[in-house]
């Protein structure tokens, strides 16, 4: 269950901007996990270890990095990695280190959005990686207010990167879509409200006020997803939820969260997730540490 995960104590003490460790092992063997802490993750000569940041699950490549917003469960597993020597470089700072009213400044609007889809887990591009990890590894050698002043300017470089993926379903912690419109804001109360029943186009378009059409390329422009991909997302994050959190089958879970084929189902899921719901449910839990 998600109130089970281990609650890790991180040496980041109330004193301190940030802490940063650098470490090479042989094997992850840290259960899944989370804290209060922001954290940039970079991990290097790891191929085939496996990564799960909130209902995200997927085997990595050689190099990865991946910003892991609060509370957001994580952990990087062995799996089929056969390095023995594995890097992790591992930044993590206070959730406040920039506030809210500070964020909202307009010359860190991009660093704010960064921040706010951290809350799902980011994952930068290979060329992001090749470019910032230089930095992230020099870091340890700033002191003062320079390691403060190169903090941000790795904030900076990563909030401006290109081909990042949002990692978590964004029902699955509970979070919101990032829209800036309170009339798609409407929209995505009633989904979340009422994801367990058929809903069609037409309805959340009148609650939009908008035609179809017109709601339609709407919905596109502010989130980047078609409606269909955003209600898909918020049933597959509370199917997530409940295969972690519950013991219901999995066709039980499928009908409660407003999937009523089977096959369409457990299709959908494959594609999005990468495995099977039974797998998904069997990798999480066999990850977790039960307290």
């Amino acid at each position: 269950m998600l109130n089970d995960i281990l609650r890790e104590i991180t040496p980041l003490t109330a004193n301190d901007c940030f802490t940063m460790f650098s470490r090479e092992k042989e094997e992850f063997d840290f259960p899944l996990h989370n804290h209060e802490e922001m954290e940039l993750n970079l991990i290097l000569n790891a191929k085939g270890a496996k990564r799960i940041v909130g209902d995200h699950l997927a085997e990595i490549g050689d190099a990865e990095l991946v910003f892991v917003g609060s509370n957001l469960p994580h952990g990087w597993f062995t799996h089929k990695c056969k390095s023995k020597k594995i890097t992790e470089v591992t930044i993590q700072f206070h959730k406040d280190l920039m506030d809210d009213r500070f964020l909202k400044r307009n010359q860190l609007i991009k660093i704010r959005k960064l921040f706010e889809e951290s809350q799902r887990g980011v994952l930068f591009s290979p060329e992001t990686i090749k470019k910032i990890a230089p930095r992230i590894i020099g870091l340890s050698k700033k002191v003062g207010f320079e390691s403060i002043l190169e903090l941000f300017n790795i904030f900076h470089i990563l909030s401006i990167s290109k081909n990042i993926e949002i990692l978590s379903d964004a029902s699955f912690m509970k979070e919101d879509f990032i829209t800036n419109s309170r009339r798609i804001e409407k929209v995505f109360e009633y989904l979340n409200a009422n994801f367990s029943k058929e809903i069609s186009l037409s309805e959340v378009a009148r609650i939009a006020h908008m035609p179809n059409t017109s709601f339609s390329r709407f919905i596109k422009q502010r989130t980047g997803y078609t409606f269909i991909d955003c209600l898909t997302a918020i049933r597959l994050g509370h199917v997530t939820r409940m295969l972690i959190d519950t013991t219901h089958s999995i066709a039980e879970i499928a009908y409660q969260c407003g999937f009523n084929n089977m096959a369409n189902f457990n299709k959908t899921f494959k594609n999005k997730k990468g495995c099977t719901p039974k797998e998904f449910r069997d990798n999480y839990t066999g990850n977790q540490i039960f307290i």
